[in-house]
């Protein structure tokens, strides 16, 4: 049996989306300014149902309406940007659309990238998956591409899969990590677990510098080629499942209900 559509005052839903107040709403309502299945909507107060089609139904000064909550983004976040506004300098915010960042729920980054490592960057308005995805239970697998400052020794592919690796001030072992050498001084890693600055350091418990870092997937979702520095795109429903699997995903909703 399907759930009906929750619904929301017009002004209300657009306000929440970053359109303007609910007063400036109103005004932009009675100048004819919103539509939907191509006719001008005339009470801001009229409650619209909240579809997932309603992005492609209804229009905002000519322009489709920005997707409803639920909204999950792929960013290619670049160097220098930062994902927390404890850091000094630009904010992965300031990528998007100057009214998303007015969004009501917010949207957030899913986990981080530190300031110097670029690549593949996820953001969502969606608590429940967002952490989801970062619960350590789930083991969502995130690739990197590591170039370093010193040639390999050629035995950490050994090491880091035997799970035994201990980093500086833990007290318990990373989890086993996938490696594939690519040159000399560098290689992929894929990490099942995402502890802080964790590529850095696990590199610098075998004697290495990483020099370049750049993350390239999540779960099964890779960043496009033509995705290039700065850019975002809204997740489909095919690309979000590459990231957390149905099962998965429908196996956590259980545990934590």
């Amino acid at each position: 049996m399907s759930r009906q559509a929750p619904t929301l005052r017009l002004d209300r839903l657009l306000a929440n989306l970053g359109y303007g107040s609910r007063r400036e709403i109103q005004g932009l309502v009675r100048a004819g300014g919103v539509t939907l299945d191509g006719v001008e909507l005339e009470d801001a107060g009229q409650r619209i149902p909240v579809t997932r089609d309603l992005t492609h139904r209804m229009e905002v000064d000519g322009e489709p309406l920005d997707p409803p909550p639920g909204l999950v983004l792929m960013i290619h976040k670049p160097l220098g940007v930062t994902c927390s506004h404890k850091e000094a300098g630009p904010l992965i915010y300031g990528l998007l659309p100057e009214r998303w960042r007015r969004r009501d729920p917010a949207l957030s980054t899913v986990g981080r990238l530190d300031k110097e490592t670029s690549g593949l960057l996820l953001m969502t308005d969606d608590g429940g998956l967002l952490h989801r995805i970062i619960a350590p239970r789930n083991h969502v697998p995130k690739r990197y591409r590591v170039t370093l400052d010193r040639p390999l020794r050629g035995d950490e592919a050994q090491i880091l899969a035997a799970g035994t690796l201990m980093l500086d001030g833990e007290d318990k072992p990373l989890l086993p990590v996938d490696m594939e050498i690519v040159s000399p001084t560098s290689a992929t890693v894929i990490l099942h677990e995402g502890r802080y600055h964790q590529v850095r350091r696990m590199f610098a418990a075998l004697g290495n510098h990483v020099t370049g870092l750049h993350r390239d997937r999540i779960g099964g979702l890779d960043l496009p080629d033509a995705l290039g520095p700065g850019a975002y795109q809204i997740l489909s429903e095919v690309d979000l499942a590459l990231v957390l699997p149905p099962a998965k995903a429908a196996a956590e909703t259980t545990a934590s209900a």
